[in-house]
């Protein structure tokens, strides 16, 4: 473990850092030199198929330069765009693309600046190029900052057809507990996974090397390499540099045969276990972005979108909070170039930090702070959230409880034990609600992690305490990480997991109650009602009126509350170990007026199950 980074202590095996003052110097030299040679003749040139939700690329031709050019591509250059619609207008920021292929080239220098845009609305889109230079413009707001040069002012028309079988909206958050699929009446209920979380540090991405020692890796590199999961790569999934990235593709699609939809992904873990994962030329060179890399990480999220996947992107864990200080130049940049390269993703969500309230290293106004910059610069506006440090669970005032009704903060990611999943969702969503700006509130993480299926095939505390208990209190969904049990040890795999299927059954079970929410309850118009039934651990989610579910996690029966309402409502019973289709009890329907006994199980009634009540429509 290398020594925690003080703010004015650099924990670095290279100092990389130029004297403030020398590098300014140089840079107006350099500029003074260029002077108005830099105004180079660009005509933009648009790719993509120019469609409602999918993605448009407008690259210009611009000046020359390299990863480790001075003046710096990365920070002292800065490229944004403006699309109009209507009264719909995006300001997106650009990025340097080096030759436009750096996926497969791996090409280092070059001429070629883009901007990716995901119009939301058909018909005449225009844009307006802002290319600007100056010391450290790349992380500034102001519009104004720097100076004009090259293909600054350029203007053009964009015209989008209709949405298509390919097309893939946005997930939007619209105030409510659930994100929005793009301008459609559906929401997105996640399903995910939280491990490996060094996801990315993958084998075969450029500019990818692990400094954290033996992690348990089976190969020497002790890098990813996901064997097991080249299998369910299929021919015409994306590789690229002659075939490399089947191991990364097979395991999303194998996460996606099981029917979940999200990823936990951290973008840095310098100083963290794994410390393989960084968006840059090196793990220390923080202004200095690796663009090949970059651009073949795009290629992974891009394949998560064509899979309906969200991609949870974890920027940092609490013991590398420290690595880019406080909201600073290097901090502003990695944001700035997280938001420019991946916001066009559908299923973006910013997660600060792994635990970021365990430390304090961020005050109250550093996280608004950091909030702020993110949605100035993300023009999708993604939720942002942190990871909860599951000893804060009570402590309001130095957790979550510092941000509620800040509008700028939208979710929030639990860490907790199992047998608390349920409270602690519902505590969240209504705290988040009476401040008026809710929350996604979703599990993250069960205090020691699930066990793969040969050590605990049924998974009863996690599937009915942090599944349907997220799940039941109105809650946004879940991710899980595992663990093995080798003896005495807890042997985490939260870093080196490489075969997804040692969960594959703890996977069914995710999705078996996934698949009851979307198949059968309007759950976007639902409340936790646990006072519905007299059982104290009973789980009730309600439509008053209209739709109930009851989960009764130790079987057996109860009774549900109607009073005040009226009509005949049919009961279903729902199996959550095996699925399936709904079942009949020994109680069909009852009436509306009182507590009603919803009957017992069509099977085993000392386990779990979910009962389903629904109003009969009448002619």
């Amino acid at each position: 473990m290398h020594p925690r980074r003080t703010h004015n202590t650099p924990c670095r095996l290279i100092d990389r850092r130029e004297p403030r003052f020398a590098r300014m110097r140089a840079f107006v030299a350099v500029v003074a030199v260029l002077g108005c040679c830099l105004r180079l003749a660009s005509a933009a040139v648009v790719h993509g198929e120019l469609n409602q939700w999918h993605d448009i690329q407008v690259n210009f031709t611009g000046p020359k330069t390299s990863e480790t050019a001075n003046p710096n591509p990365f920070l002292d250059y800065r490229l944004n765009v403006t699309f109009t619609h209507g009264d719909k207008v995006f300001v997106v920021p650009g990025y340097f693309a080096t030759d436009g292929d750096a996926a497969e080239s791996g090409a280092r220098e070059g001429n070629l600046w883009r901007v990716d845009f995901v119009p939301y609305e058909t018909g005449t889109w225009t844009y307006r190029a802002s290319f600007r230079t100056g010391a450290n413009v790349a992380v500034s707001l102001d519009p104004n900052a720097g100076s004009p040069l090259s293909f600054d002012g350029e203007e053009g028309k964009i015209d989008v057809g209709p949405a298509d079988e390919s097309s893939r909206p946005m997930l939007e958050y619209v105030g409510k507990h659930y994100l929005r699929i793009g301008d459609t009446d559906k929401y997105y209920l996640m399903a995910g996974n939280q491990h490996p979380q060094n996801f990315l540090g993958y084998f075969e991405f450029d500019d990818t090397k692990s400094y954290g020692g033996d992690m348990g890796l089976p190969h020497a590199d002790q890098l990813h390499h996901y064997d097991p999961m080249v299998k369910y790569w299929k021919p015409g999934d994306p590789t690229w540099r002659g075939g490399r990235g089947k191991g990364i593709i097979g395991a999303l699609n194998y996460l996606v045969s099981k029917g979940l939809n999200t990823q936990f992904m951290l973008t840095m873990n310098d100083y963290s276990p794994g410390f393989d994962t960084n968006p840059w030329i090196a793990y220390d060179q923080y202004t200095r972005y690796s663009v090949s890399k970059l651009a073949q990480w795009d290629i992974v999220f891009s394949h998560m979108d064509r899979l309906g996947m969200q991609a949870m992107l974890v920027t940092q864990k609490q013991v590398a909070e420290q690595t880019l200080g406080k909201l600073g130049v290097e901090r502003e940049l990695y944001y700035r170039e997280l938001v420019a390269r991946f916001a066009h993703h559908r299923g973006i969500i910013w997660d600060l930090d792994v635990e970021m309230d365990r430390w304090r290293y961020f005050s109250t106004q550093d996280m608004e702070d950091i909030c702020n910059y993110i949605r100035a610069l993300d023009p999708y506006k993604h939720p942002i959230e942190y990871i909860q440090w599951k000893g804060e669970l009570l402590a309001d005032n130095t957790t979550y409880g510092r941000l509620l009704g800040f509008p700028n903060f939208d979710a929030v990611a639990l860490q907790s034990w199992a047998e608390t999943v349920h409270h602690y969702t519902m505590k969240w969503l209504d705290e988040s609600d009476a401040a008026g700006h809710p929350w996604l509130v979703h599990q993250i993480e069960v205090n020691g992690g699930v066990l793969p299926d040969f050590q605990d095939y049924w998974h009863d505390k996690e599937r009915k305490g942090a599944i349907w208990g997220n799940y039941m209190a109105g809650g946004t969904g879940v991710l899980f990480y595992g663990f093995e049990r080798r003896g005495d040890v807890h042997w985490s795999e939260s870093c080196n997991l490489e075969d997804y299927s040692r969960r594959d059954h703890f996977f069914d079970l995710i999705d078996y109650a996934h698949e009851f929410f979307l198949k059968y309850l309007p759950y976007v118009e639902m409340h936790h009602a646990d006072d519905l039934t007299p059982q104290p651990n009973d789980y009730v989610l309600a439509k008053r009126g209209e739709v109930y579910a009851v989960y009764l996690p130790d079987g057996g029966t109860t009774t549900l509350n109607l009073s005040g309402v009226s009509g005949e409502f049919e009961v279903k019973w729902y199996n959550p170990r095996t699925g399936g289709d709904l079942q009949d009890g020994t109680v069909r329907t009852i009436e509306g007026g009182d507590s009603r006994a919803l009957g017992v199980a069509p099977g085993d009634v000392n386990s779990d199950w979910a009962v389903l009540i629904r109003k009969v429509k009448t002619q």
